[in-house]
């Protein structure tokens, strides 16, 4: 099923989406609401982020590659670190470059949404039955000031800097899927989820260890190699394989 926020008439819900169809969920579909038997029709216009989280949890170097591009070491365990909710945007939206950075670049990735609340998660199957799906997101992060700060909330914690959709797919495997950037049509990063060095289960069972999860909630599982810039006027995407593409624009500050 693919479930999204859909805004119509000022009004945003989620909805199931099936075909050009859409069908309302009457509240949270993460809470277990129920979905409506009425049908509208819906465009891509009307895409919104599809999660409202408590808190976005981001896993760092968590492919190789990607942190021998940094010149950084490979982690032994899962590197955390938050972006505030604040940071989410939705399909159409744009990521603001901010006056206090010289470079904001982009790090696609797979993007977990969590459907119930768990703590201290000790199974693997458990961890995947915390699962409500899977999304695309963008964890935009000004390097600059990430390398000066030597802590990353600042860097990776600007308003937009967590592009999120453009719905959630909650029927997937998401042990070998494609993660790709686009940057005017060009492709910057492709890797595999495959690559990962702590993949998904790991991710929920070490997270879960420290903070609880929540419905909701977002996990951001790392990035493939080929980060770079982006430039006011660019036209960024995402894709992953069995969820589609997340299309956002950026603009400068004002």
């Amino acid at each position: 099923m693919r479930v999204a926020v859909l805004e119509k008439n000022g009004d945003k819900a989620w909805f199931s989406l099936e075909g050009d169809r859409a069908r309302r969920f009457e509240g949270s579909p993460f809470e277990g609401a129920r979905l409506g038997t009425a049908e509208i029709a819906w465009s891509p216009a009307d895409l919104r982020a599809p999660v409202r989280p408590s808190k976005v949890i981001c896993v760092g170097r968590n492919y190789a590659a990607h942190a021998k591009e940094l010149g950084s070491d490979v982690p032994k365990e899962p590197l955390l670190f938050l972006k505030p909710p604040s940071a989410v945007i939705g399909p159409g939206d744009a990521v603001v470059l901010p006056r206090e950075s010289e470079r904001v670049e982009h790090e696609a990735e797979l993007g977990v949404v969590i459907g119930r609340r768990v703590r201290r998660v000790m199974a693997r199957e458990q961890a995947m039955a915390a699962v409500y799906g899977y999304t695309c997101v963008c964890d935009v992060t000004a390097r600059d000031l990430q390398k000066t700060d030597g802590q990353w909330t600042r860097a990776k914690g600007f308003d937009t800097f967590c592009p999120t959709g453009p719905w959630i797919e909650t029927n997937l495997d998401p042990s070998d899927l494609s993660v790709m950037c686009l940057v005017d049509g060009v492709l910057r990063q492709s890797g595999r989820t495959s690559q990962m060095m702590f993949d998904v289960p790991t991710i929920i069972t070490y997270v879960s260890s420290v903070m609880t999860l929540e419905p909701g909630d977002l996990i951001l599982t790392g990035t493939p190699e080929g980060v770079g810039p982006l430039a006011a006027g660019n036209k960024l995407g995402v894709r992953v394989e069995g969820i589609g593409e997340l299309a956002v624009g950026v603009v400068g500050s004002t």
